[in-house]
């Protein structure tokens, strides 16, 4: 049985991967924490039926909450400051972690990755946990390696409470292109483009374009445009509700607790594309 706790539990995601853990057979759910709601209920957050009846805890106390309630799997979608401190906490105690937050610094993932090699806890970070987006990433990949002198831009659009511009699953997309170009990334990313004179650079290879637009209650757009001469392809996956976030984040959290090399993998590792 993989015990697990749930930090920001109270989320967006956190209150729809409560739903699903709660109710899966295999996860048993031993521990919440936030920095809000503390001392309430988790199933007045789910909506369901919670056999321990899990009480939120302050996150300032995660230390304490892990040493009473003996978790082997965290799930944490909250902030990236949040994440930076408290994922750094659970790899130190040696619980292994599944991390959908974005926009986590450089300097973190590399103090992390040293402590799940130490403390072997490995973990799963991605910025998109749908399956159809990682398969995006996969065809991206693969097109990209076909299509290297075209033009290739990146399009995400969300909603106007998302806080990070752009995307972690625009930057992954970004990312992946370079890779089958054999380009860096940060050399041929160009954020937007301003007002006025400001043609674009011809070919992937000296360019890829990244844009976001923000508004409403938009789930997660994100379309790949490989624009050649006379035609062009576009890869688009759309987001219908968060019920996909969740459902892979569920995937991660059984992958992760029986998997055996101490190191970070990602949603294509848990999907084995």
């Amino acid at each position: 049985m993989i015990k697990l706790i749930i930090l920001g539990p109270t989320g967006s995601m956190g209150k729809l991967i409560g739903k699903l853990a709660l109710i899966d057979e295999e996860i048993e759910v031993v521990a919440a924490c936030d920095v809000s709601n503390i001392g309430q209920e988790l199933s007045f957050f789910t909506g369901t039926t919670d056999p321990n009846n899990i009480i939120i805890d302050d996150v300032k106390d995660l230390k304490e909450v892990i040493n009473k309630t003996q978790p082997n799997v965290a799930v944490d979608f909250t902030v990236a400051k949040a994440s930076e401190e408290n994922c750094l906490i659970l790899a130190e105690m040696g619980i292994r972690c599944v991390i959908g937050t974005t926009a986590l610094s450089n300097e973190f993932i590399e103090k992390f990755e040293k402590l799940v090699q130490q403390n072997h806890c490995p973990a799963v970070i991605s910025p998109n946990m749908a399956t159809g987006v990682n398969v995006i990433f996969k065809m991206a990949s693969i097109l990209t390696s076909y299509l290297s002198d075209w033009d290739i831009e990146v399009l995400e659009t969300h909603h106007h409470r998302k806080i990070d511009a752009p995307s972690g699953t625009a930057l992954k997309i970004g990312q992946t292109i370079s890779d089958a170009l054999g380009s860096q990334f940060d050399d041929i990313a160009k954020f937007g483009r301003s007002r006025g004179t400001n043609k674009r650079m011809i070919g992937a290879k000296s360019e890829i374009g990244i844009h976001s637009i923000r508004g409403g209650d938009i789930v997660g757009d994100h379309v790949i445009l490989y624009a050649g001469p006379g035609e062009r392809i576009e890869l688009k996956h759309q987001a219908h509700s968060r019920e996909c976030f969740a459902e892979g984040s569920i995937k991660a959290i059984k992958f992760i607790a029986n998997a055996l090399e101490d190191k970070i993998y990602n949603t294509q590792d848990v999907l084995g594309l």
